[in-house]
C-alpha cells in the first residue's frame, strides 16, 4: 500500500466515515488496497498480545507492576513522538499533499499502549468484556456521514474518536476505535498464558465467526457499517470504512488475521522453514516500518518520479523487501544482544 503511494502514485483516497468514498478503476487496484487492510488491525491486536507477554516475562525477572506500567507509558510516548517526527517526515517526501501534523497509526498504537497499560493486570474474561464494550460502544459514537467537514475543528474528537481534519492537522487513526483491538489482543495474550498453544489452534474458529458476523452486517447494510455500501457489486461489498474502523472492517480483517494466525501455528517443519524469513521482519516491526517508508519514498523519487503501473510497482515492492531483509535480520540480532533495560528495546 505504501509502495503504491510512493512509487505508483495510485494510493486510495481513504475509506472515511464521510466525504467521497474511494472508487477503483479495476479489480487489481481494489485488491491491491484490500490485501493491506488486515495490517493495522494486526498491529493493534498483536501489540496487545505482546504487552501481556512482555509484562509476564518482566514479572519473572523481578519487575514490579509500577515498572511495567512505566515502560508502557514511555514506549507509548516514544511511538507518538516518532509519528510526529521521523514518520511524518517520510510521508512528506511522497507525491501526495500532506498535512503539517498527522495523527497516524504509530500515534494510535502509542495511545493504545498508554491506555492499555491501565488494564494489563486484568484477567482474560474482564479484558474480553471491556473489548466488547468498546467494540459496540464506539460504533454508537461514530458521527453521521452528513457531518463530514463540519466537526474538523475539534482536536480531541480527531485524536480519540473520528478521522478527518485539514491541511494543518489530519487524523486517520483515532485512539479509541483502535483500542478495542489492543484490548482483544491483551485478552488473547492472557489466554496464551493460561493454555499455551490452545488459543492458536482455536483462533480459526473465532476468525470464522467474525467473517460470518461481517457477512450478516454487510447484507443488512445498516448498523456496523457507518455508511451504506457504495454499490451492489463485490467490490462495494468488500469496500468497508477503515477511518475509523467500522465493525464490518474489524470483523473482516480480524477474521482473516485469526485464521491466518491459526494456519501459521499449525505449520509443520517444512512449512515453517518456508515462512521463517518473515520472522526477520516480524522481530523488528518498528524498525521495519520506519525504514521501509524512507526506502520506498527514495526509490519512488529516484527511479519513478512520474509514477508507474501497478504491475511495475509490485516489482519495486519485492525489490524493497529484498533490500530490507538483511537490514532487519542484522538489527534483530543486534537488538536481542542488548540488556533488558536498554533504550534500544523501545525500538
Amino acid at each position: 500500500d505504501h509502495t503504491n503511494n510512493f512509487v505508483a502514485h495510485q494510493h486510495s483516497s481513504g475509506e472515511h466515515w464521510g466525504g467521497p468514498f474511494p472508487a477503483y478503476a479495476d479489480s487489481l487496484s481494489f485488491i491491491t488496497r484490500l490485501i493491506t487492510h488486515p495490517v493495522a488491525p494486526g498491529f493493534s491486536f498483536l501489540m496487545g498480545v505482546g504487552m501481556v507477554l512482555f509484562a509476564e516475562s518482566r514479572r519473572k525477572r523481578g519487575w514490579g507492576e509500577g515498572a511495567i506500567v512505566r515502560h508502557f507509558l514511555v514506549r507509548g510516548a516514544v511511538l507518538i513522538a516518532l509519528q510526529f517526527t521521523i514518520v511524518n517526515l517520510a510521508w512528506k517526501l511522497g507525491p501526495q499533499p500532506f498535512p503539517s501534523f498527522y495523527w497516524g497509526v504509530l500515534a494510535a498504537l502509542g495511545g493504545g499502549m498508554i491506555l492499555g497499560s491501565l488494564f494489563v493486570r486484568l484477567g482474560p474474561l474482564s479484558l474480553a468484556i471491556l473489548g466488547l464494550a468498546l467494540f459496540i460502544g464506539v460504533e454508537f459514537s461514530h458521527p453521521d456521514p452528513a457531518r463530514w467537514g463540519i466537526i474538523f475543528d475539534q482536536p480531541l474528537g480527531l485524536v480519540f474518536g473520528y478521522s478527518g481534519g485539514d491541511a494543518g492537522f489530519w487524523s486517520n487513526y483515532p485512539i479509541l476505535p483502535w483500542l478495542e483491538l489492543v484490548i482483544f489482543g491483551m485478552a488473547f495474550g492472557k489466554w496464551i498464558l493460561l493454555e499455551g498453544a490452545v488459543p492458536f489452534r482455536r483462533a480459526w474458529l473465532i476468525g470464522l465467526a467474525a467473517l460470518a458476523a461481517f457477512s450478516l452486517l454487510r447484507v443488512f447494510d445498516g448498523f456496523g457499517n457507518i455508511r451504506p455500501r457504495s454499490g451492489d457489486d463485490w467490490i462495494a461489498y468488500l469496500n468497508v470504512v477503515k477511518y475509523p474502523p467500522a465493525m464490518t472492517f474489524t470483523l473482516l480483517t480480524m477474521g482473516f488475521n485469526l485464521i491466518l494466525l491459526s494456519l501459521l501455528a499449525r505449520l509443520e517443519d517444512g512449512g515453517r522453514r518456508l515462512v521463517k524469513p518473515l520472522t526477520a521482519f516480524g522481530r523488528v516491526p518498528l524498525f521495519f516500518y520506519v525504514v521501509h517508508l524512507y526506502l520506498y519514498a527514495g526509490l519512488g523519487a529516484w527511479l519513478a518520479p512520474s509514477g508507474t503501473s501497478l504491475g511495475v510497482m509490485y516489482l519495486y515492492w519485492l525489490a524493497g523487501l529484498t533490500l530490507l531483509y538483511p537490514l532487519c535480520a542484522w538489527y534483530g540480532g543486534f537488538k536481542q544482544r542488548q540488556p533488558a533495560n536498554s533504550l534500544l528495546r523501545y525500538l
